[in-house]
């Protein structure tokens, strides 16, 4: 069998975080998130990452990533764009500027991936054992009827800083993802958690797997999505802030009967930075991991 390949989504704006965070520099000699990703993906046996990126953005992304990467890992770049597999016949909004979400840049990959994958995005810090746990389900379980997806506890991944948006997985008897429930304002409160949802607070499980946007796929995920994604636009496509999420395709696999989606689960510590105030937390934990050992300081060195 192939080894996977790693997928990166570096194609988003950042819009809450205010500038391109997918390129800062949080760690000891300026590594961004995406790299200490890279590098756990590297110990955990992957041999190929592919960039999903805005066009514009090639020059800068290239000229950050590729000298570090050079020797260590195959690299290949995919262009996210707004009119990529929109169907010709299809009407899209006018005031819509940027491309359609995360399953839409997925499809973008098609050309490019031919084995199993796994799906991150670049401003999540993930951990060695979600990637560890990863490589191991790409390789011995994955299939064109057997998906998966890395499932974080739901407590290590609330920000101190504001709400977050989390997908909360339900889980049947053996693992096997039941729906994604998409919070899209989920907090701490004190010691608990709780999320908003049309103008309500409702209390939610703080042990709860959660998404974080790791999956683990097999090519054929390739053909259901420009399936759908035909069919969202068609009835979407005029709306300016439409967007085509991995649990769309993911709820469509497992409710009609395509296949299942196992939840993987890891005891992994995810931070990442959803508001300006979290930049520093994310350099202390970085620099903390630093000096325990986990990580060298410098990372390509």
């Amino acid at each position: 069998m192939q080894k996977p390949t790693l997928v990166i989504l570096a194609a988003g704006m950042a819009s809450r975080y205010g500038k391109m965070k997918q390129i800062e520099g949080f760690g000891p000699n300026k590594e961004t998130i995406m790299d200490y990703s890279i590098f756990d993906a590297i110990r955990a046996g992957f041999e190929k990452v592919v960039f999903i990126i805005r066009e514009e953005f090639e020059e800068t992304f290239k000229s950050i990533m590729e000298p570090k990467l050079a020797g260590k890992i195959k690299t290949a770049y995919v262009f996210q764009g707004l009119q990529d597999f929109v169907p010709a016949d299809a009407a899209v909004s006018p005031e819509r500027t940027k491309p359609w979400g995360t399953a839409h840049a997925i499809l973008c990959a098609k050309d490019e991936v031919k084995e199993n994958f796994v799906v991150i995005n670049a401003d999540d810090f993930y951990g060695e054992d979600g990637f560890r746990k990863a490589y191991e389900f790409c390789t011995t379980a994955c299939s064109d009827t057997n998906y998966g997806i890395i499932g974080y506890t739901l407590s290590k991944t609330l920000s101190k800083n504001g709400s977050v948006s989390r997908g909360v997985c339900k889980a049947d008897a053996n693992g096997k993802l039941v729906s994604i429930n998409e919070r899209t304002k989920i907090y701490w409160k004190g010691e608990q958690v709780f999320f908003e949802e049309n103008g309500q607070e409702f209390e939610e499980d703080p042990a709860s797997p959660v998404s974080m946007n790791f999956w683990c796929f097999s090519p054929g995920v390739f053909a259901l999505s420009e399936t759908l994604f035909s069919q969202f636009i068609k009835e979407r496509g005029m709306e300016p802030k439409a967007e085509f999420f991995i649990p769309i395709v993911a709820d469509h696999f497992i409710n009609t009967g395509k296949g299942t989606i196992q939840i993987v689960g890891t005891d992994a510590e995810w931070f990442g930075v959803t508001y300006p105030e979290d930049a520093p937390t994310v350099e202390a934990s970085i620099s903390a991991l630093v000096n325990a050992g986990a990580y060298p300081p410098a990372l390509w060195s």
